[in-house]
């Protein structure tokens, strides 16, 4: 009976519907659920330990993916999720994602979501491009996983390391900073998450660029998603999202040389 009870599961600001049953989660089916199943089933082949495993479809019609045990952090942050260790152990599995995937293809027509943001350039490997700390999991206070492939999408490694420093460093404004990251030193920040990762001087070089790109389109795209779907971008939105983006655009000018010299 215990196998059968739904637990609602919170924290997502889009998805809406997702429970626990036992040792899976279901979630309701999207336009890019079959691209993203054949991601997950890709790193499962490589063994990629770091993403849910897909299970297959309920009665219901909901996908079925493993459970993955562990703390996913919620605001306001835990101290273990600030820490110079979690910063690099992001860094860390997000380059272990990046190698799993970079072998997968960029297959024609798959059914991407295609509206969001990216950077110029050819894509090379599909991204997970949101990886927020609420979809990050933690075992022990050690990074161990990836949940939530719903914006995956053919990008750049650049894209994706900007996406997540925008959340890790974080590169925002002060006031909309977890209270425990208010006074971080950013620019160190982001080197150790640049050596962590393992990026090389000329990829440094254009972190900042990529994340001015990265902040209008982003400021763009999340207005076109709030207009177009409503639901959870609309209230993301209508609770200041953009303004949130455009006072990280702000932070990250005034602050553009000490960032640099960092890198």
């Amino acid at each position: 009976m215990a196998a059968s009870i739904e637990i609602p599961l919170s924290g997502g600001d889009v998805t809406e519907g997702v429970v626990r049953v036992g040792d899976t989660v279901r979630r309701p089916l999207g336009p890019q659920s079959p691209a993203v199943h054949g991601l997950l089933r890709h790193l499962e082949d490589v063994g990629f330990d770091g993403a849910p495993r897909v299970l297959g479809v309920d009665g219901r019609g909901r996908e079925v993916l493993s459970w993955v045990p562990g703390e996913t952090p919620r605001r306001p942050l835990p101290a273990y999720a600030v820490s110079d260790e979690a910063l690099a152990g992001v860094a860390r599995l997000l380059r272990r994602y990046h190698d799993a995937v970079e072998g997968y293809g960029l297959a024609e027509g798959a059914p991407w979501d295609t509206a969001a943001s990216n950077l110029d350039g050819e894509p090379e490997l599909i991204g997970h491009c949101d990886v927020t700390p609420e979809n990050v999991v933690f075992r022990g206070g050690v990074v161990c996983g990836l949940i939530d492939f719903d914006l995956a999408r053919p990008t750049t490694r650049l894209y994706d390391v900007v996406t997540a420093l925008r959340h890790w460093a974080p590169v925002a404004d002060p006031a909309d900073r977890d209270w425990r990251l208010y006074g971080v030193d950013v620019g160190r920040r982001m080197r150790l998450f640049s050596d962590a990762y393992g990026l090389d001087r000329a990829t440094r070089g254009e972190l900042l660029t990529a994340s001015r790109v990265r902040f209008e389109r982003s400021y763009r795209a999340m207005e076109w998603r709030a207009e177009q779907y409503g639901g959870g971008w609309a209230r993301m939105w209508h609770g200041g999202a953009g303004a949130r983006i455009r006072r990280a655009q702000d932070w990250l000018e005034r602050n553009w040389d000490e960032l640099d010299a960092c890198l």
